[in-house]
């Protein structure tokens, strides 16, 4: 695979997989497409040589931008979505055409050049499990976990939508006999996260001298990953995945939010009482987790941050260092949360 294209590169997880692929495959050459939203940011790609990453502005339901790019491609790698839950809940329709018709777009694209095609997903897909009371930190294995197997539940417009993805991709791999994959990933954490979610934006009102903010009683669990051991498990997909396959991402990461806040707030030299109690999100899933046995058993992927305190001071660091690449934005961040009565 010499020439691929990243949909949705210059966003958070896009551009960590085009900074890790610069970085570990020097014969790949990437053309990055991206509509460059609010959540997209070419300084996100500052520093990659010009020669081997090109950003094309553009729209993945652009039926004919799309095939032209499809056309000199060998392989897609679909990260373009919209993704938050609370913009979803407010307005589902950017979701429905980005993440619905985007990836139907390309699908045709792929089909048409016989091009290899990844889709990114989310383990969000299949809803949400029952709340352990043993959290955080006591054991891996320990209760119900997402597999391959788990039935699609989307609780959000923003989840469903990507199951309506995740299925259009199904039925061209069995229909058309497209060359793709699947993977659904659970919670990405690290550099160049847009700071209206949840780590980033704790760490950037602290930085601001703003009190955090956290929905209900905080118990909702997430299951963690550092972005990188996300990039490296989709580039193993990708290049060794089963066509026709779905491969879950985690790294046994599971916390409720409450813990990460508090730890963060520990982490930044703050009392771990230093926050607020906000009404919860509608519709709030209870908790994810990832069974990625499949992955590690078939690929033998294993993920690098295992330490997930070591990996969000990592984090932490990064934001701290560049606050000129999100202080402008901050403001406005913050207002849109408070315009609709959110964190």
């Amino acid at each position: 695979m010499k020439n691929i294209i990243v949909t949705g590169g210059a966003g958070f997880i896009g551009s960590n997989f085009i900074h890790y692929v610069v970085n570990e495959h020097p014969e790949v050459h990437v053309t990055v497409l991206d509509k460059l939203t609010y959540a997209g940011n070419k300084a996100n790609l500052a520093g990659l040589p010009e020669d081997r990453v090109k950003l094309v502005v553009g729209d993945v339901c652009d039926a004919e931008l799309v095939d032209q790019l499809v056309s000199q491609a060998d392989a897609v790698v679909h990260y373009a979505a919209e993704s938050h839950n609370d913009n979803s809940i407010l307005d589902p329709a950017p979701f429905i055409q980005t993440n619905i018709v985007g990836t139907y777009t390309l699908l045709q694209a792929c089909r048409k050049y016989d091009v290899r095609y990844h889709q990114v997903s989310t383990d969000e897909v299949y809803g949400d499990l029952p709340l352990r009371e043993d959290l955080p930190g006591h054991g891996e294995g320990v209760g119900e976990k997402f597999t391959p197997d788990s039935p699609y539940k989307p609780s959000s417009p923003y989840s469903s939508s990507k199951a309506s993805a995740d299925m259009l991709v199904r039925a061209w791999v069995r229909t058309f006999g497209l060359r793709a994959t699947i993977s659904n990933c659970s919670n990405n954490y690290g550099p160049y996260q847009h700071i209206e979610k949840f780590i980033p934006r704790q760490v950037t009102n602290i930085l601001s001298g703003i009190r955090p903010k956290l929905y209900g009683s905080g118990k909702n669990v997430r299951d963690w990953i550092h972005t990188n051991d996300h990039s490296r498990a989709v580039w193993l997909i990708l290049t060794e995945g089963k066509i026709g396959e779905t491969y879950l991402i985690g790294a046994d990461g599971e916390k409720d939010n409450i813990t990460v806040l508090k730890m963060i707030l520990e982490a930044m030299g703050q009392p771990k009482d230093a926050y607020d109690i906000v009404k919860d999100r509608p519709g709030h899933d209870l908790r994810y987790a990832i069974d990625s046995t499949k992955l590690r058993e078939e690929l033998g992927w294993q993920p690098e941050f295992t330490d997930f305190s070591e990996g969000l001071q990592h984090t932490i660091d990064w934001y701290t260092n560049h606050q000129d690449w999100w202080q402008a934005e901050k403001a406005e961040v913050e207002a849109k949360y408070a315009r609709n009565s959110k964190l």
